[in-house]
């Protein structure tokens, strides 16, 4: 007489399953919502993410409903009520999101240019996915960075990738913000008006203020 099998086989398998089905389907959001590429077991900026999707799904009804203003336009208005180098703002939101106003990092960052939860609500940007005031909050924030390191453009760019706190009179070599630096520049040099010089690692004539990091990881 044959023994009946036990079913079931590895209880474990399918509690290790049920656990990891909201990770992978989170990134899976982030990934499909967010036009970007994420691994499906990563761990890391679980709380962003979620924050991100949330700020998306608050988002999109009104998204649908008016539509968003032409980019471009909307861009050059905003360096020029900002007073920012014609074409650096640009440069950036090309750079951090191909000017897509849905983006969403693999850490988190929300929006043309990439903020942070902590950066956009430092910032008061209620609604990061909606152009207008999420490209106005990362005008003011881009130019804080220019005034506190004296119009060095290369230094402010640092500071809006790693957090001013992680800027010390030199771009951080720490993997990624050197390399963020030299992409935004380059775009800068193309999209500038020819009259527009680039400050590439002047040192400030004096050491800026030291500042608390601001946890702003890019976009990648």
């Amino acid at each position: 007489m044959r023994r009946k099998r036990k079913s079931g086989g590895f209880p474990w398998v399918r509690v290790g399953l049920c656990a990891l089905a909201p990770l992978v389907l989170l990134n899976l959001a982030v990934a499909f919502f967010g036009d970007t590429r994420v691994p499906l077991f990563s761990l890391s900026f679980l709380q962003e993410k979620a924050h991100a999707l949330s700020a998306y799904a608050r988002h999109r009804p009104t998204c649908l409903l008016d539509g968003h203003p032409e980019m471009e336009t909307l861009i050059r208005d905003t360096e020029r009520r900002h007073h920012l180098p014609a074409g650096l703002l640009r440069a950036l939101v090309h750079v951090e999101s191909n000017t897509q106003p849905h983006r969403i990092s693999p850490a988190g960052a929300m929006g043309p240019g990439q903020l942070m939860p902590s950066t956009a609500n430092l910032l008061r940007v209620e609604d990061p996915f909606d152009p207008a005031p999420a490209l106005d909050g990362s005008a003011r924030y881009l130019a804080e960075q220019l005034a506190r390191y004296r119009g060095n453009v290369t230094l402010a760019v640092a500071a809006y990738n790693a957090g001013p706190g992680n800027v010390n009179g030199r771009v951080p070599r720490n993997g990624e913000t050197e390399f963020y630096v030299d992409k935004v520049l380059t775009a800068y040099a193309r999209l500038r008006p020819p009259a527009t010089a680039v400050k590439r690692q002047a040192r400030p004539t004096s050491a800026p203020v030291r500042h608390p990091p601001v946890d702003r990881p890019s976009a990648g």
